[in-house]
C-alpha cells in the first residue's frame, strides 16, 4: 500500500510541476502580448528617407507610452492615411512642425514661424526648392525624413500633409538591428 501511495504522490507532484510550467508559460505569453500591444512597437524602416540617422531595413523600437511629442522626436505611424498609394506599412519620420506652427522651406533651410531650424542630423544640404507655408493644425504634426533629398514625406503626401497625434503609434527610442543604437530627442 505504501508503494501505491508513493506512486500516487509522485504523479501528483509531476502534475503540479507541469501545471506550474504551464502557468508560467501563459503568464509570459500574456505579458509579451500586453507589452507589444500597449508599451512598445517594433518596426522595420521601409525606405531610405531617414538615412543616415536610420538606414533602410533597420529595425527600431518605439515606446507607445508617451506623454508629449516634441520637435525632433522620431515617430512611427501608419502610412496609409497620408501617402495615398495604398501603402499599409508603418512609416518612420522626424517631427518638425508642432500644432499651431507655420513651417516653410526655402534657401535650403526649414523655418518654423519665420525662424531657421538648426538640423545638425541632416546627411547633406537640402535641394534649393521652395515648400510651404504649411500651417500645422491643432492636434497634428508636420513630419519630414532626415534624408530630405530622398524622402517622400509630408511635402509630397497627397491625402493629408499633417499626421494626427492619434495616428502616432510610438516614439522611436532605439535601433535593435543591425546593431544597438539609442535615439534621443534633438535639442532645439
Amino acid at each position: 500500500m505504501d508503494e501505491k501511495l508513493s506512486s500516487l504522490d509522485k504523479a501528483k507532484l509531476n502534475l503540479k510541476e507541469a501545471l506550474s510550467w504551464l502557468v508560467t508559460l501563459l503568464i509570459a505569453i500574456l505579458a509579451s502580448y500586453l507589452i507589444t500591444e500597449f508599451v512598445i512597437l517594433k518596426a522595420e524602416v521601409p525606405t531610405g528617407s531617414m538615412e543616415k540617422t536610420i538606414m533602410r531595413k533597420d529595425g527600431v523600437v518605439g515606446f507607445r507610452l508617451f506623454s508629449k511629442i516634441n520637435r525632433g522626436d522620431i515617430v512611427i505611424f501608419p502610412a496609409l492615411k497620408y501617402v495615398g498609394d495604398n501603402d499599409d506599412c508603418l512609416y518612420v519620420k522626424r517631427v518638425i512642425g508642432l500644432p499651431g506652427e507655420t513651417v516653410e522651406i526655402h534657401d535650403r533651410t526649414v523655418y518654423i514661424n519665420g525662424n531657421p531650424l538648426k538640423e545638425d542630423y541632416l546627411p547633406e544640404e537640402m535641394s534649393d526648392q521652395e515648400w510651404g507655408p504649411y500651417n500645422v493644425p491643432e492636434g497634428c504634426y508636420f513630419l519630414l525624413g532626415d534624408n530630405r533629398n530622398g524622402s517622400k514625406d509630408a511635402r509630397y503626401w497627397t491625402l493629408n500633409k499633417y499626421v494626427s497625434e492619434k495616428d502616432i503609434k510610438a516614439v522611436v527610442k532605439f535601433r535593435y538591428s543591425p546593431s544597438l543604437k539609442w535615439y534621443k530627442t534633438q535639442e532645439y
